[in-house]
């Protein structure tokens, strides 16, 4: 459905929860008795219910960079060790993708995207009562397995609900709201580690999971497929046919871009709160510096990805990795008070890079692969990142802490030069249309 340039923003809203078929489009093909599409009150649940899910699960994630430095603490744990608890939540999750997206093609998002949610959350609990530093890794890397079922099967759920209008409109929705719970739950995580210590943090969080959980699992008949014939017959409508990419040299180039971005991302989030500790940061400080840094990536994705249809996706990224480098950099020497300064803009180009990228997934793999497109781009690019961590600390307890971060800050810098590699005279670009 076409946005009218004269339509007020109440308008907007209204004609994407409660769409109005036009004559000839792809709404009003079949007749009402049979419908194609989701009912308005369907869509607008299912995007509520998929946003609510990104919201816990990206915020659960972006929490543990809290309290990783109070585990450290508690365990008596190098920077090796602490980078790779990171890459077993990671790896987890990335390795979890595929599995997730096929056994949801048997059983249904619902089924799949609860027993994930639960699972995150029975994970942390036994963790917070683990005495060593091995079930710790494998009760982390539990949770990550958990939480891997949410990016695939929530991306393509809204992506199938709002097929014929506003597509891109409801994954921006869906995506901010897992910015928001980045941006509130390691503020409260932090807030709940100072005063209890990190145990109950992770007490806290798996509780929160788990009522999650036993939430999905009371809605039996909660619609996550297109209703009418098309919901009542998924495997007629709905198998994909291999991977469904449509395009294969600009799904690789993404994923290329997507994976060297979030190495940087994930190395950088897990060891910058040993830095702020170092400049004498509590855990209720350092939740506080997280969440700016959150918030300006919220504020990045969106400015980001308007600027990159305006001045095409070369320069945008050119420009995200380029100031992702310079302000790396320029927090190893800032004092407490800049950092609170610094953070902000550093997150606004950290996650800058991800909103030109995120959406093109959908345009690249047909409507019937768009589970697996999914999985296979998060697989990708999760596990690439989940790795990074672990060499970050290897490096960190060779060389330190200062050293490993100028080294992602110069990472940055070759990204935003790697970055002219996309440019259409040098054989080809990844566009966003």
């Amino acid at each position: 459905m076409a946005i009218n340039d004269h339509q007020r923003p109440n308008e907007i809203l209204l004609d994407l929860f409660y769409p109005v078929p036009h004559p000839g489009s792809a709404m009003t093909e079949n007749p009402p008795s049979q419908p194609q599409t989701m009912d308005s009150p369907s869509r607008f649940k299912t995007l509520a219910l998929c946003c609510s899910i990104h919201f816990l699960h990206d915020g659960f994630a972006n929490a543990l960079y809290v309290l990783f430095p109070l585990m450290a603490l508690d365990l008596h744990l190098s920077f090796t060790q602490v980078g790779f608890l990171k890459t077993a939540y990671s790896g987890m999750l990335s390795a979890s993708q595929i599995p997730a997206s096929l056994m949801a093609e048997r059983a249904g998002e619902a089924l799949i995207l609860d027993g994930g949610t639960a699972l995150l959350g029975l994970g942390f609990v036994a963790a917070a009562f683990v005495m060593t530093y091995p079930f710790l890794l494998a009760l982390l890397a539990v949770s990550g397995g958990g939480s891997g079922v949410q990016h695939p099967l929530a991306s393509a759920t809204v992506s199938r609900a709002y097929e014929t209008t506003h597509r891109r409109t409801a994954l921006g929705t869906y995506n901010f709201s897992g910015d928001l719970g980045k941006v509130v739950i390691p503020v409260v995580t932090g807030l709940l580690a100072a005063t209890f210590g990190w145990r109950w943090g992770l007490v806290g969080l798996g509780l929160l999971s788990l009522t999650a959980g036993g939430f999905l699992g009371l809605q039996p008949r909660m619609q996550l497929t297109p209703s009418g014939d098309e919901g009542t017959r998924p495997a007629a409508k709905l198998q994909p046919q291999g991977w469904g990419i449509l395009d294969r040299r600009r799904f690789r180039r993404l994923l290329t871009i997507g994976m060297v971005d979030d190495s940087i991302r994930t190395s950088l989030l897990t060891f910058l709160p040993f830095l702020l500790v170092q400049k004498g940061m509590g855990p209720e400080k350092i939740g506080f510096v997280l969440a700016l840094l959150f918030a300006g990536g919220a504020a990045g994705k969106f400015l980001c990805g308007v600027l990159a249809e305006r001045t095409g996706i070369v320069p945008m990224i050119f420009a995200t990795e380029g100031l992702t480098g310079l302000l790396i950099l320029a927090v190893l020497p800032a004092s407490s008070s800049a950092i609170y300064l610094l953070v902000p803009f550093l997150g606004l180009v950290l996650n800058g890079t991800s909103s030109v990228l995120y959406a093109t997934v959908a345009e690249l793999v047909t409507p019937e692969g768009r589970s697996r497109g999914y999985a296979l781009y998060y697989t990708a690019v999760l596990g690439t990142g989940a790795l990074a961590p672990l060499f970050c600390g290897l490096l960190s307890d060779a060389a330190g802490l200062p050293s490993a971060l100028t080294a992602i800050g110069a990472l940055a810098m070759a990204a935003a030069l790697l970055s002219r590699f996309l440019d259409p005279r040098r054989g080809g670009n990844i566009g966003i249309t």
